[in-house]
């Protein structure tokens, strides 16, 4: 399959390529996002020794090491090496001169192998590496130790790096460059379903529908998909158990941290520091309502993973049927959910739409944060959201806007409703203008009111065509 996207992520490794001097990136993401494709992308033109780490012994890693120099240079001398030391003294050696990628993946792996192997790769830049040319490259799946053993102050490396890359999903606009010939509709429950993970968007068939690729993915015990949720946490958890219960209580509407605390029945200690590794690995998100970012009353922790939001909905009732090979009947039953899965999905795509549009000056302010907001309407005394708020930090200017992804036209209601929540947000801002989202249209009464630029529509095809 060809390679899609990243264009930004191969130019950031190919201008540190071009630097002279030795240079150091820390690569990291979560699992499936496409860290090793990038890379092997990236050296497909250049030389390079990639090793991919193994969970085993120091000894087992040296000689998969060792074999991959050997491959890469076509000498026996480097057949063996009996300690990291020996090793990384010769690829100090070999990158004296020559302009060479060296890639360690799954860097977690080598380092549990032998606690040593940070220190013995700072001793190695501060005396040997910094004077060659040598492009090093650390990558690894496991955020929390990325962060914490790698780039943090505490880290022996710590100010050795040139530069650091944490991977992300894909956005909606390079998630749909899998499917191109689907329509905007399935573009967009394809990037919802999959999160933008480009290894689960390259699982897609475009011969088929959307439906029967959630089907053959989801809905059948031999989908890549089935499993997947606990095939992950079991990789960064040992207590599958309790991560699992936390993000079924999120899916289920247990949004405050009160209230995951009496789902689960776990105590305030544990539910913290759960919450805290699935922030860690983005599995989950502590959200925050724009401008109110240290009122911790109005935080609220939703899943932030599109597949896991997905699974969680609607797998675990299905999972009987899915055993029994009538997984496809099961889905039948929920297509008419699916919409109402999307809603969020489509908030989240409407507001980098909105990010992206606005500060190319193409909205009636600049904008330079992009968020939502909730809270109590005084006026009404009932609890209200706002979809998307933008604001010029600046001028003190806001947008604000409703989303709706619905088969039915966006009609006079939900603009009235968006018009009567100006002034909730924090006073210093005055709103400039109102956008409404929809998936279908919008009723005559909408289209009317837009007249005077202060009110503007946009459809799914506008914001797939717009950036």
């Amino acid at each position: 399959m060809a390679f899609i996207g990243r264009e930004r992520e191969l130019e950031t490794l190919n201008n540190l390529y071009n630097r002279d001097g030795f240079q150091m990136l820390v690569l990291y993401g979560r699992r499936r996002v496409g860290k090793s494709t990038l890379l092997k992308e990236f050296i497909k033109d250049k030389k390079a020794v990639y090793y991919t780490a193994i969970q085993d012994s120091v000894s087992s890693n040296l000689e998969m090491f060792a074999k991959s120099i050997r491959e890469t240079f076509n000498d026996a001398r480097y057949a063996n090496f009996n300690s990291i030391e020996a090793l990384f003294s010769a690829l100090g050696e070999l990158c004296s001169d020559d302009r060479i990628v060296v890639i360690i993946d799954e860097f977690p792996y080598l380092a549990e192998s032998d606690s040593s192997v940070l220190s013995v790769i700072q001793k190695h830049i501060d005396n040997e590496w910094q004077n060659g040319n040598m492009f090093f490259i650390l990558c690894g799946s496991s955020i929390s130790f990325m962060e914490n053993k790698v780039l943090s102050e505490k880290s022996p490396l710590f100010g050795r790096r040139t530069s650091q890359l944490k991977l992300r999903p894909l956005d909606y606009i390079q998630s749909a460059l899998f499917t191109p010939e689907y329509s905007y509709e399935d573009k967009a429950l394809c990037y919802g379903f999959t999160g933008g993970i480009p290894k689960y968007l390259s699982l897609i068939d475009p011969k088929l529908s959307v439906y029967n690729n959630i089907i053959r993915l989801f809905f059948r015990e031999d989908g890549y998909l089935f499993e997947e949720p606990q095939n992950l946490i079991s990789q960064e958890y040992k207590n599958v158990a309790l991560y699992s219960s936390i993000i079924n209580a999120i899916a289920n509407g247990a949004s405050k941290f009160s209230d995951i605390c009496n789902e689960t029945g776990l105590s305030a200690t544990t539910t913290t520091r759960a919450l805290n590794e699935l922030i860690s690995t983005e599995i989950i998100e502590k959200q925050t309502a724009i401008t109110e970012e240290n009122n911790k009353k109005k935080a609220l922790y939703t899943i932030k993973d599109g597949m896991f939001l997905f699974w969680y909905r609607f797998l675990p009732d299905a999972i009987s049927l899915i055993n029994l090979g009538k997984g496809d009947k099961y889905f039948v039953e929920i297509v008419d959910d699916l919409n109402d899965f999307m809603g969020s999905v489509f908030e989240d795509m409407c507001r980098y739409f909105v990010l992206n549009i606005g500060i190319d000056k193409k909205l009636n302010s600049t904008i330079t944060e992009v968020g939502k907001w909730w809270g109590t309407n005084p006026r009404t005394h009932e609890q209200t959201d706002i979809d998307v708020v933008a604001l010029n930090h600046r001028k003190k200017e806001a947008i604000l806007g409703e989303c709706k992804y619905r088969n039915s036209l966006l009609d006079k209601k939900v603009l009235d409703a968006l018009r009567e929540r100006e002034g909730l947000i924090d006073k210093r801002y005055r709103t400039v203008q109102y956008l409404l989202f929809s998936k279908t249209g919008f009723s005559d009464y909408v289209i009317e009111q837009c007249k005077d630029g202060v009110i503007n529509t946009f459809t799914l095809s506008d914001i797939y065509e717009m950036i």
